[in-house]
């Protein structure tokens, strides 16, 4: 198994990717600490995966939140190997100009704050490991951006260019950080980001990948579940688009 011996915390795990992502490193081996504000969904993902799992309720965007997570993972499973920083947040697909203030902030704080305070509360007990893998769930949205998305698109090309400046500065410590930048997919923002779930904005949609489908959980947890593996060993900095040939 991939990750026989680590500990990961996963945000945002409650449901679609973070779930499965959840999911996956547990079956290959390792423990999961799954956070999420939902706490009835996060309590049955982790009840669903058993003893390799614990549920810990934290809204990213609060620092005094994330540091109770990495230390409720490293009281449960006595240390940590890798972050997830998977929790997001998007504006409905709308025109910049009629996204409020307040969803502006909102966005900023759960896609781009919550890095910061993953690596502030993460960092030190990574390095307590000896090393160890961010991750962080970035979006095709920074890479092609798109109208009707773009403050979201924004925080998400932040959170492409912290990936890349934080692989450097935290390479002298064993640390790698990567990023996965997946294509909208079947998760609970899909609404969100076409404007409505309909199956003539679907076909629209599909119909710019050249794959003609979009992204799955499945299809990002087992691009996670290699990034952050002993496979993936000498990739730091790297943005891996998960896309079905979007961003082409």
């Amino acid at each position: 198994m991939k990750l026989e011996g680590k500990v990961a915390v996963v945000t945002g795990a409650a449901s679609g990717f973070g779930e499965a992502i959840a999911r996956r490193f547990a079956a290959e081996g390792a423990k999961v600490l799954i956070s999420d504000i939902n706490e009835e969904a996060g309590t049955r993902v982790a009840g669903d995966i058993g003893a390799a799992a614990r549920f810990c309720r934290a809204d990213v965007s609060k620092s005094e939140d994330v540091a109770a997570m990495v230390n409720a993972t490293v009281k449960a499973f006595g240390g940590l190997d890798i972050i997830v920083n998977n929790a997001g947040t998007t504006h409905r697909n709308k025109p910049l100009l009629e996204v409020t203030e307040d969803e502006f902030d909102r966005i900023y704080a759960v896609n781009v704050k919550s890095i910061y305070n993953a690596a502030i509360a993460g960092v030190p007990a990574l390095k307590v490991r000896g090393g160890g893998v961010i991750l962080n769930i970035a979006s095709t949205a920074g890479v092609r951006p798109r109208p009707g998305l773009v403050w979201y698109n924004g925080s998400k090309g932040a959170a492409i260019t912290l990936t890349k400046a934080m692989a450097v500065e935290l390479a002298p410590d064993n640390i790698r950080v990567v990023a996965l930048n997946p294509v909208a997919g079947e998760t609970p923002m899909l609404a969100l980001f076409m404007g409505e779930d309909t199956e003539e904005k679907r076909a629209a949609f599909k119909a710019t990948v050249p794959l003609g489908r979009l992204s799955t959980p499945a299809d990002i947890a087992n691009a996670a579940a290699f990034l952050v593996s002993d496979e993936a060993n000498f990739l730091t900095g790297v943005c891996l688009e998960v896309d079905g040939g979007r961003c082409i």
